[in-house]
């Protein structure tokens, strides 16, 4: 028997969560992006995002089995803090949440943090590595994240499904291993 569960991939606006969920989903994944509009000007900072023409509105899913008995379930959440009430729906029922972090607007990875803490979301984090990017030592970006050393830290490209798969199977790992050890 397949036992599914469920999983957020979180992150700020442009983090690559629409190209993380694309890249490993098995099925066709849903998404519902957008156009950005003249609209957003003001709104959704695009500073250093490049030639980004699209925005999810809701949700992206996908769907990955690891093995025969488990399934994963990844609803991708919008990056803009407006679009939080969706969050608070997506997070119902979810296992935990992979955080994409892109480097080069760390900054903006904090909120996202904050509210996955503040409910109480498990979760790991994995740098996005665009290209042209500076690279970091994941020590380094721990300490500008402020993370425990118990919090799982990787780096993909959001493109790779290789990189990308590996992430998650650390992501379950920890959340199984968090489960085990409560239960004690």
């Amino acid at each position: 028997m397949t036992r599914s569960v469920k999983l957020l991939v979180a992150g700020s606006f442009g983090v690559g969560k629409t190209t993380f969920v694309g890249s490993v989903s098995e099925i066709k994944p849903l998404r519902t992006e957008e156009t950005i509009t003249e609209a957003s000007i003001g709104v959704d900072d695009i500073t250093g995002l490049g030639s980004k023409t699209t925005t999810t509105v809701a949700m992206d899913f996908g769907r990955i089995t690891l093995n025969p008995e488990l399934a994963l379930y990844l609803f991708g959440t919008p990056g803009q803090r407006r679009f939080l009430p969706m969050w608070e729906e997506l997070a119902m029922g979810a296992l935990g949440a992979l955080v994409l972090v892109d480097t080069r607007r760390i900054e903006q990875s904090d909120e996202v943090l904050s509210v996955l803490e503040e409910r109480g979301v498990p979760y790991a984090v994995a740098v996005n590595e665009f290209e042209g990017a500076q690279r970091y030592p994941l020590d380094e970006v721990r300490d500008a994240l402020d993370l425990t050393e118990s919090t799982p830290l990787t780096a993909l490209d959001a493109r790779d499904r290789r990189t990308c798969v590996h992430s998650l199977i650390t992501l379950v790992e920890y959340l199984f291993q968090s489960r085990q050890e409560s239960r004690l």
